[in-house]
């Protein structure tokens, strides 16, 4: 039975597209010719950036025959890489593949004595891997890869439309490749400017941290505790937070106090109660908080934990007086968290609470100052014992 090549073209091409993942890519290819041309084995080697050298990635065909992957890295100076880098494939094969029989041939015709020899360490190279043809694949001029095709299984040569079959595919694969780094590599660079993103919210929760001598340590304890909320809130209600949500509280847990940065160290460190004035500016953090993280876009899932942490479910709180499930969940972790957090913590007005009082609290005020569901959380971690004194706050990056 005959194979319509254009059509497997036309198949692998629209695969190639969906595929990132270059040795999945490759894998697939490699799989397909296998199959459909029916050789013995085949195999890629593929340029290892980070090495330098071509590597044998993929491999596939009959035990005992195919090469294992793995097996081979090749420097530029091989002869087998060198020949393509020169590009010999075109100046000696006029379609630009690498030939065994058509090779020896040539090797008794004048095709210059610098050729030759190259031409000899290339068949020596065919004959290791037992390879009857080679097919470049270039993207831009760049050579990416090599595969290597064992003899069919039928015993015939590879005919003129199988071979302009391989040397389209080779093109497609170079683009798919090439393709697929770049999706490696724009990821690579998100994650790297992400961690970079993540140790900067650090740097900026561990200046509101110093700025307020009496709540050192806040920021680190609210963000665990937070996550805490939530992962009880999931058991409990079977409701399940994605990465996403989970990422949002836990930066704006870091950075829920940023506005405070704005509010001057005096009135932050006052030994004893506030006047009205005082105690306008503290509550002018939370909208500080926003213009000063609005500005930057990844955060604006974020900001709704910074600006409405300091609501109550009662509606008696600030900056905007949300009341019940107007009040985005976020910031109601949040703030069951904060409200926790300041108990037990020795402030200028006051001495901290023991944990068993401050849970009596919260629960006291679960329906007007905190939800009831993370009222509810808090007092089951505590009996659970997971409230501690001085939590620490784990930085995923």
């Amino acid at each position: 039975m005959s194979i319509d090549y254009k059509r497997e073209l036309e198949s692998a091409s629209k695969s190639m597209i969906l595929i990132h993942d270059p040795n999945v890519l490759i894998e697939m290819i490699v799989r397909m010719i296998v199959q459909k041309v029916k050789v013995y084995h085949a195999a890629i080697l593929l340029y290892d950036k980070d090495k330098k050298s071509y590597i044998l990635t993929v491999s596939r065909g009959e035990t005992g025959i195919k090469v294992p992957a793995g097996y081979a890295c090749m420097d530029s100076d091989n002869p087998l890489i060198e020949f393509f880098h020169q590009r010999k494939d075109k100046e000696i094969f006029n379609y630009g593949v690498v030939l065994y029989e058509e090779a020896k041939k040539l090797l008794r015709k004048n095709i210059g004595r610098e050729s030759k020899q190259l031409l000899k360490g290339v068949l020596y190279q065919m004959e290791i891997f037992d390879s009857v043809i080679c097919i470049p694949s270039y993207f831009h001029d760049a050579l990416l890869g090599i595969l290597l095709l064992g003899k069919k299984k039928s015993g015939r040569d590879f005919g003129a439309d199988e071979i302009d079959f391989f040397v389209a595919l080779a093109s497609d694969v170079a683009m798919a490749i090439r393709n697929a780094q770049l999706f490696i590599e724009l990821r690579e660079e998100l994650d790297k400017k992400h961690r970079l993103f993540i140790h900067t919210t650090v740097a900026l929760a561990a200046a509101i941290d110093a700025k307020d001598h009496y709540t050192h340590g806040h920021t680190a304890r609210v963000t665990t505790l937070s996550l805490e909320i939530a992962e009880k809130i999931m058991q409990k209600n079977k409701k399940k937070f994605d990465n996403k949500f989970l990422e949002n509280l836990h930066i704006a847990g870091l950075l829920h106090d940023i506005g405070k940065i704005g509010v001057p160290e005096a009135i932050l460190n006052k030994q004893g109660p506030l006047t009205p004035e005082e105690r306008k500016k503290i509550e002018e953090h939370p909208l500080l908080g926003v213009t000063i993280l609005q500005p930057i876009r990844q955060l604006e899932e974020s900001i709704a934990g910074v600006k409405y942490h300091h609501e109550k479910f009662d509606g008696s709180g600030y900056p905007e007086g949300l009341k019940g499930n107007k009040i985005p969940l976020i910031a109601a972790i949040i703030a069951g968290a904060d409200i926790y957090d300041a108990m037990i913590t020795d402030r200028p007005y006051r001495k901290r609470l023991t944990k068993e009082t401050a849970i009596k609290e919260i629960m006291r005020v679960s329906g007007t100052q905190l939800a009831p569901q993370i009222a509810k959380s808090l007092a089951e971690l505590y009996e659970e014992g997971k409230l501690q004194e001085n939590i620490l706050c784990p930085i995923n990056e």
